[in-house]
């Protein structure tokens, strides 16, 4: 097989796949169910391959406050230090800018944290896919004994052994229990979509929203083929595909870890190994450094990666330039309704 025929079937296989999933189903060789998606997006006057972010769902406000009381509270760690804001800082897009999380003692985590920020559209959770829901994806952090170093019996013991918390859980049946605790945090980062980019302001019909850098890298975005994977409303987040599609990335990085069998490590299938969750690049450029194993310390180093790798292409430094313009005008509100974060 010629090199242009491989890259072409590697090509359509991709668009193939991506059309597949646009109507929000995730694929994979475990058969993951996408998780239930909050209001739907506003009618937007294009028709392109990215939809605008939805509404912020409505929901209860006491539950979202005491969600986002939790989400920054330390006792849920095991040494009472680290709390879900030490990785994901929102004042920082969601991240913690480390290539690996510092967790409980110090101890150093085995992949770079994901944003937080419109989570609730990936349809799945974790670089590895293993939650299917925000609720589930809260108990991981805390039970791992290098994150969060914790245990449920020990978390609600603290909580309900403080009577403001007794307090703020009485707006959940039951009061203080470890389902509440999971509902409370994923209402809350339910809440953190950032609306009002540039970028869903053009989609609703404001041609003037982006700059022509912005509008020709939107153009080479979708010509070198980067929107194959990275589409719909999250600008990816609802598909699974292998890093190095078109060349041995990990081969190349060399030292590859248990962390680097993504999917794999899950579904023990070994055409899942490399696999990982597509990431959104809603705010990217507020979330280096990036990829599941923090290598890429600029976005400019990121775009270069995933053209080689994923697209089989050489970028000029002019093509990088406009691309990441486009992907600027994807950041939008970071701070949560109600909150100066």
């Amino acid at each position: 097989m010629t090199r242009s025929s491989r890259f072409g079937r590697a090509a359509r296989a991709l668009a193939l796949a991506c059309t597949l999933l646009s109507c929000g189903k995730g694929s994979s060789s475990t058969g993951a169910v996408a998780e239930q998606k909050p209001a739907e997006a506003p009618r937007t006057t294009s028709r392109e391959p990215l939809e605008a972010l939805p509404a912020v769902p409505e929901l209860d406000p006491r539950v979202v406050a005491l969600g986002r009381r939790l989400f920054h509270e330390p006792r849920l760690s095991g040494d009472n230090k680290v709390s879900c804001s030490s990785c994901h800082d929102l004042a920082k897009g969601g991240v913690d800018a480390k290539p690996l999380s510092l967790g409980v003692s110090g101890k150093l985590g085995l992949v770079n944290a994901p944003t937080v920020y419109n989570s609730s559209l990936n349809f799945v959770q974790f670089w590895d896919g293993r939650a299917a829901t925000l609720e589930e994806q809260v108990g991981g952090p805390i039970t791992n004994p290098i994150e969060m170093g914790s245990s449920w019996s020990k978390v609600l013991a603290a909580l309900a052994g403080d009577p403001s918390y007794v307090a703020d859980f009485a707006a959940l049946p039951g009061g203080v229990t470890e389902a509440n605790v999971r509902r409370a945090i994923a209402d809350f980062e339910r809440t953190l979509l950032t609306r009002g980019s540039a970028f869903d302001r053009f989609l609703a019909g404001d041609e003037k929203a982006l700059s022509s850098e912005a509008r020709a890298g939107y153009e080479m975005f979708k010509s070198v083929g980067c929107i194959a994977c990275h589409q719909g409303r999250n600008v990816g987040g609802n598909m699974f595909q292998r890093f190095g599609v078109l060349g041995d990335y990990f081969k190349d990085r060399g030292h590859v870890s248990d962390a680097d069998y993504g999917r794999y490590n899950v579904t023990h299938n070994e055409s899942d190994r490399y696999v990982f969750r597509v990431p959104s690049l809603r705010n990217v450029i507020h979330t280096a450094p990036y990829f599941h194993d923090g290598s890429a310390a600029t976005l400019t180093q990121a775009v270069q990666v995933m053209a080689r790798y994923q697209l089989g292409r050489k970028l000029s430094d002019e093509q990088v330039t406009e691309i990441i313009g486009f992907l600027s005008s994807l950041s939008g509100d970071q701070a949560p309704p109600g909150s100066k974060i």
